[in-house]
């Protein structure tokens, strides 16, 4: 069942499903030099139980997508990516909201990520959402061992 969380203009912010997957996999292609597999998304909506995964939908095309696994009262913001003719728009700011409200519906009162210490993009969009930064994990990136910003918000 496809939930839908929000929609402006053409937009579309709703919950991931598998049929969403290839579309998905094209933006993760394109937005992270070691993109997961199709198996791993598979695996993350169809079982991981404490994963949420929602996406920006275009003319019914995927554009954006992100994702979180809820632990307790936490939850780690997996991946956040938007398709690259689709960047600057505030359609990554519609994915962050999305998630924002699922861990507001879900009583989840802490988010953390890891962001690439080079993104600054992200790390951007991360501060404007009251995101700080915590730490650094040394060489955390396998593909480049570039070192990630661990990030954390209260809600």
């Amino acid at each position: 069942m496809k939930r839908l969380i929000k929609k402006m203009n053409d937009i579309i912010i709703r919950e991931m499903n598998v049929d969403d997957i290839d579309d998905v996999l094209e933006v993760e292609k394109v937005s992270f030099s070691t993109p997961w597999s199709k198996e791993s998304f598979i695996q993350e909506v169809k079982e991981n139980k404490l994963a949420r995964y929602i996406i920006a939908q275009v003319d019914e095309k995927v554009v954006a997508y992100g994702g979180m696994w809820l632990i307790l009262d936490e939850a780690h913001i997996t991946n956040v990516a938007v398709a690259t003719g689709f960047r600057n728009m505030g359609i990554g700011q519609m994915i962050i909201d999305g998630l924002i409200n699922i861990c507001n519906e879900l009583i989840i009162n802490h988010m953390t990520l890891e962001v690439r210490k080079s993104n600054y993009p992200a790390i951007k969009l991360y501060k404007n959402n009251g995101f700080v930064e915590i730490g650094t994990r040394p060489g955390y990136y396998a593909d480049t061992k570039e070192d990630a910003i661990i990030m954390w918000k209260e809600i």
